[in-house]
């Protein structure tokens, strides 16, 4: 079960809860409350069913934008994303911020960073991929993680960015034991790449809070460079 059902269904009893114990005293008949119960149920059952949760993780991500260290944690996160990937030679043709953003873009998840290439796709399906391809791709998906450990000492995002290379695994055919240790190398890869870039970095996360092109976000990268300034 995904976390975004796990949180759906947490609103739902917390809800449920509240109208039986707030019932009394808004004058709501136990019908009223079964019917409210069955609704929600309904809802959210219609939204995992036929809409594969994308309902519940709007609701989710509208809710968690009121706060302000989830909004940084999110801009943060994929500004390491999009930080790592320039700096690997990873073309970027989008982001997104919100799961609204993300569902207009034609993409799952709260946001993230949408890519011009299917390189790595192309490659695992001919056999082909090479090893530098694997550190690459593998050490931009962390970067997201990367980003908000640097910050905040731990990460709250990066389920998705996980599962990528635990799929990317099963598709080589490596054993999956290595992958605890191919996520350690990837992100301690990431923190270093945006430890050493860490004017770019802050430029680039002001950048994407504002919204701005990826054109300009590319431009503001190559400006504030490390190499740049020697």
């Amino acid at each position: 079960m995904s976390q975004i059902t796990l949180n759906l269904i947490a609103i739902s009893v917390f809800s449920v809860t509240m109208l039986i114990l707030l019932g009394p005293l808004l004058a709501i008949s136990p019908e009223g409350l079964a019917t409210v119960t069955a609704a929600l149920l309904g809802i959210a059952a219609v939204d995992q069913l036929g809409w594969q949760g994308r309902g519940g993780r709007l609701l989710i991500d509208w809710i968690s934008q009121r706060s302000p260290e989830y909004c940084d944690r999110i801009v943060r996160h994929e500004a390491g994303h999009f930080l790592t990937a320039y700096l690997l030679g990873i073309p970027i043709a989008d982001y997104t911020l919100t799961a609204w953003e993300a569902l207009h873009s034609g993409v799952d998840g709260n946001g993230g960073v949408i890519f011009k290439t299917d390189d790595i796709d192309r490659a695992v399906a001919a056999g082909k991929i090479s090893q530098q391809e694997i550190d690459r791709y593998c050490t931009v998906w962390m970067a997201g993680i990367a980003a908000e450990e640097i910050t905040y000492g731990s990460a709250e995002g990066g389920h998705d960015d996980r599962l990528k290379l635990n799929l990317l695994w099963r598709q080589i055919n490596r054993p999956l034991a290595e992958v605890p240790l191919k996520q350690r190398w990837s992100m301690l890869q990431a923190k270093t790449l945006i430890e050493k870039e860490a004017d770019a970095y802050g430029v680039l996360i002001d950048a994407m809070a504002e919204r701005r092109p990826v054109s300009e976000c590319c431009e503001l990268i190559e400006r504030h460079l490390h190499s740049a300034e020697v």
